[in-house]
């Protein structure tokens, strides 16, 4: 490979962009000219020629200069942070800082700064150092500088020096349920899972079992249906929103609106109703489409029934609190119904939430984009009623929400933030040991530049608005916050490279939204990840993930042996548990349902009896270890069992919180989600079935025997025993 100019590698250096690194095997690989090229294009950045790298090193540097204060500070409560100011040379420099609550405060102390001077086209700027107060309350701050008639002032980020564990789970272990909410349906649901069944699952397994949390998949905002044609249906992925900032207006239950009770065609929405169960009950897989088809014409149905007095109050309120963002967020649904859920596609007057036609569009639809307004606040309702109930009945955690990495890149997000997304890449993973052609994820990721300029205001809105009716979230893939695998369009993700963000803004934004929030965080933090990351999410206090199957002692194991890792070895600070949505449910992957499933769809790179004969020998070395530690007898081996021992093994880690499949509960086998698929398997649309293949309502849980064994046997692990 030709070696790289050093001119590209400097000015790929200042914007985070890695140069080379270290692939899965070991290897030591050097990222290509073109995407170095490519991903500084995404950014904004001409590098293509000698001439156009050494402008753009000139640019980088004079905006340096030009800037008086950095764009954002961030500071950990209870420790010195230091940063710089740009006045002209010799000139006085008086810092003082606005806190949050309008207090002003001093004790901003100079010290010593040694850099010479930088001549800004005549204009000689010097460069001065200061040093924050220990003592600053946590929260969203400014710093004011002035410097003779000069003013400025900048973002003051206080975050906490560790999250940790919220006190009102207090010294014990926590334990929950783990489920896709879709797929959790009950006999007065529309075909699909929703809020009102979220809030019962709550609450039979805090005061029956006495839960702690339960965690759902990510209930991000899908494309609407819209009458373009050809019709979209529904993604149906939740890990691929259209926005990750609102909610999928599927999970909504009509009838607990309050302005339903009024409604005179209440017959109506009931028929619909019926319509959908019935169809529901024809199908093994989850109809998005039909369910929202019907609760979209029903929902229209409620929208147009008069509020009372405090309603319209409250729904002010809402849209006063969600300001810009929702509007946006209702004027591209309103759009997509339109013209189709691609913006890429729209007329060019409407690409972007300022282009020329879009308030003449939203002032000639007011209804309709109304209609995508109002079901956001319906959303937050009926939120906030299960986080309520949940905490009310006893869980010390309440729900724990799911945040996906990013969004599609022809969605809500990708057209109103697309000033501060890469629009020219996309995130995605490098080759590694199990996905040896990389993964592009096909969603545009965070600038670091533009999150720093905006003082990090759209990820604190996002991180909030998790958190708003919360009492935890589990961020998928939280290295994500530490770098991303960019990849230029039109490349496999193999020519790709890392683009390194200001890990110590986005981890501590999360630190102090979720201590504000009283949440815990869990970072799936599985897969490749240097060991320092997990070390410096423990020092901040975030739960990481650990699962079963992966928890080998990988010095005792060789080629072609398991080795579970003994459990007293486990991390303390994780969310552990048996499997995870991307695995089928443990009795499926005990029987080898996951070798099978990937032979049927090709997606072996070796042959089936090898993978199978590999699933075999990971299960004997399972079931040799929980008979090593007395929980599994030598005769026995059947799959309720198994499965009850596994789960007690979780209770002899040290991990903090404990999570329990609800797909296991009721003895499910079939895979959420498989990787690897799209239309070549149902991914994200199985309904909860039991070990018979029949389906699974809510109500048929509360009195499952299976169900009430294993959760009482996890219970008992984390529930301490009277002194």
């Amino acid at each position: 490979m030709t070696e790289l100019a050093p001119s590209l590698v400097e000015l790929a250096r200042r914007y985070g962009i890695a140069t080379s690194y270290q692939d899965w095997s070991g290897r030591h690989l050097v990222v290509s000219e073109s995407t170095l090229v490519a991903v500084l294009g995404a950014l904004g950045v001409h590098a293509t020629s000698e001439q156009e790298r050494n402008a753009a090193l000139t640019a980088e540097l004079r905006a340096h200069w030009a800037r008086s204060l950095p764009p954002t500070i961030v500071a950990r409560a209870g420790t010195q942070t230091r940063f710089w100011v740009h006045v002209t040379h010799g000139d006085p420099a008086e810092v003082w800082l606005q806190l949050e609550d309008g207090t002003e405060r001093g004790g901003v102390v100079q010290v010593d700064n040694f850099t010479p001077p930088f001549d800004l086209d005549g204009r000689l700027v010097g460069e001065a150092s200061f040093v924050l107060p220990t003592d600053l309350p946590l929260g969203y701050h400014r710093v004011h500088l002035r410097s003779g008639d000069y003013q400025s002032s900048t973002a003051l980020i206080v975050t906490p020096e560790s999250l940790g564990l919220p006190a009102k789970l207090g010294v014990r272990r926590g334990w929950g349920l783990a489920t896709q909410l879709y797929s959790v349906r009950s006999r007065d649901s529309w075909g699909v899972g929703d809020l009102v069944d979220l809030a019962d699952l709550a609450l039979w397994s805090a005061t029956a079992h006495g839960a702690d949390y339960l965690l759902i998949n990510p209930l991000h905002a899908a494309a609407p249906s819209s009458t373009h044609k050809p019709l979209q249906p529904m993604e149906p992925s939740p890990y691929l929103p259209t926005s990750r900032r609102f909610g999928n207006p599927l999970y909504l239950r009509v009838e607990s609106i309050p302005e339903f009770v009024e409604l005179p065609k209440r017959g109506r929405v009931r028929q619909l109703r019926d319509e959908v169960q019935d169809r529901a009950a024809r199908s093994d897989t989850i109809d998005r489409d039909s369910a929202w088809a019907a609760k979209r014409a029903a929902l229209k149905l409620i929208h147009r029934q008069p509020r009372s007095a405090g309603r319209e109050l409250a729904y002010a309120a809402y849209r006063a609190r969600e300001g810009h963002a929702l509007d946006d967020f209702a004027t591209w649904c309103a759009l997509a119904e339109k013209h189709g859920a691609n913006w890429r596609r729209w007329p060019k007057s409407l690409r972007h939430p300022y282009a020329s036609g879009v308030a003449e569009f939203v002032a000639k639809n007011a209804k309709a984009v109304d209609f995508h307004r109002w079901l956001q606040w319906q959303l937050d309702e009926q939120l906030a009623a299960a986080q309520s109930q949940a905490t009310r009945a006893g869980m010390a955690l309440g729900i724990m929400h799911d945040l996906a990495v990013g969004v599609h890149p022809n969605g809500a997000d990708a057209w109103a933030l697309q000033d501060v997304l890469a629009l020219g890449v996309t995130a995605g993973a490098p080759p590694d040991e199990f996905n040896q052609l990389g993964q592009d994820w096909s969603q545009p990721p965070w600038r670091p530049d533009r999150l720093t300029e905006l003082e990090y205001r759209p990820f604190r809105a996002l991180i909030r608005a998790v958190l708003r009716h919360a009492g935890g979230v589990r961020i998928d893939h939280i290295i994500g916050l530490f770098r991303l695998w960019w990849i230029p369009n039109g490349v496999p993700p193999t020519e790709g490279t890392y683009v390194r963000y200001d890990y110590e803004a986005m981890i501590g934004i999360v630190a102090l939204e979720a201590h504000r929030a009283g949440a815990v965080v869990v970072g799936e933090d599985l897969g490749t990840v240097e060991p320092w990351v997990r070390d410096y999410l423990l020092m901040r206090g975030l739960l990481g993930t650990s699962i079963l199957w992966f928890e080998q002692d990988r010095d005792a194991s060789s080629s072609g042996t398991v080795v579970p890792l003994p459990a007293e070895r486990w991390r303390e600070c994780c969310l552990s548990s048996v499997t995870t949505h991307d695995l089928p449910p443990t009795a499926g992957y005990l029987a080898g349902d996951h070798v099978r499933l990937r032979d049927s769809l090709g997606l072996l790179a070796r042959p089936v009896e090898d993978e199978l004969q590999a699933a075999a020998t990971e299960r004997a070395a399972w079931l040799s270890e929980l008979r090593r530690v007395g929980l599994l007898d030598e005769d026995e081996d059947g799959s309720e069992q198994l499965i009850l021992a596994l789960y007690r093994y979780l209770g002899r880690t040290p991990s903090r919180l404990l999570g329990v499949a609800l797909t296991d509960a009721v003895g499910d086998r079939r895979t959420q989600n498989q990787p690897g698929t799209t239309d070549e398997y149902p991914n994200w649309r199985v309904p909860l079935t039991g070990p018979d293949g029949r389906p699974v309502l809510l109500e048929d849980i509360f009195t499952n025997a299976r169900a009430a064994k294993l959760l009482e046997a996890v219970r008992t692990q984390t529930t301490p025993e009277p002194v």
